[in-house]
């Protein structure tokens, strides 16, 4: 028995597949159209999380600001925005952009999703659609970046004195413009958390921004309580503390 060429049958197959992409766009939109039971995730876990990961940045800060005690005071002074901009950059590198999640999520059994995949009945499909390349970079840039530039900044308006400065001056300006950045931003983080005791989603504004929900890694499993956190918690300061 011949074999028939395996060419024409993949052009063939490529062809059938290409015309009914549009059939499958249309069920995809109904499919998406569709009402169903919106996805519950706890509010207590995703604060939580963000407690533990605070918990997490003060140990290693404190280690960190240790370590510089053999030096001059004022070397850690000057250098501090960068210090921590370097210790938040290895922790974003390490829980959100390798994995999606953060140290503090993975106890609660949490972790990020690409909400924007997940519009309609989409909301509570078992598999999650995973975040962005450009989700993770966004999220480094405006959390890593937005805090180091913001802290610098804000050091070197308030020791040049640029609000005591003329009005006209450019200088006093961008101080007035720092100041109403940080009134609007904690207005819009304070509705956003708002929002987010009403509904369960998006526990920050950048989250939102992005489009990054935390949501359950094991839908068997909804709640995690764990107290690995703790146990090393309890061990680091053991070791650490004279």
């Amino acid at each position: 028995m011949s074999l028939l060429p395996s060419q024409p049958v993949s052009t063939e197959w490529r062809t059938n597949w290409e015309n009914i992409q549009p059939i499958l766009n249309k069920i995809r939109q109904s499919v998406a159209s569709l009402k169903s039971s919106s996805l519950k995730v706890m509010r207590v876990g995703q604060l939580d999380s963000e407690i533990l990961d605070n918990e997490l940045v003060d140990i290693l800060k404190e280690q960190l600001w240790s370590a510089f005690s053999l030096f001059k005071p004022a070397m850690k002074e000057r250098f501090e925005p960068e210090l921590l901009a370097l210790l938040n950059l290895t922790l974003f590198k390490l829980s959100i952009y390798n994995s999606s999640t953060t140290y503090g999520a993975q106890l609660q059994n949490l972790k990020y999703r690409n909400e924007r995949m997940h519009k309609g009945s989409l909301e509570s499909i078992a598999k999650d659609a995973p975040l962005t390349k450009a989700q993770k970079i966004s999220y480094g840039i405006l959390t890593v970046g937005g805090q180091y530039a913001w802290t610098r900044i804000s050091r070197i308006a308030t020791n040049k004195g640029w609000g005591e400065l003329e009005e006209d001056d450019i200088r006093n300006k961008i101080y007035k413009l720092l100041q109403y950045g940080e009134k609007y931003w904690k207005l819009f983080s304070l509705i956003n958390f708002l929002v987010f005791l009403w509904n369960g989603k998006y526990r920050m504004l950048i989250d939102r921004l992005l489009s990054m929900r935390l949501v359950y890694s094991k839908k068997s499993m909804n709640r995690q309580v764990s107290f690995e956190f703790l146990n090393r918690q309890m061990v680091w300061h053991a070791f650490t503390c004279p």
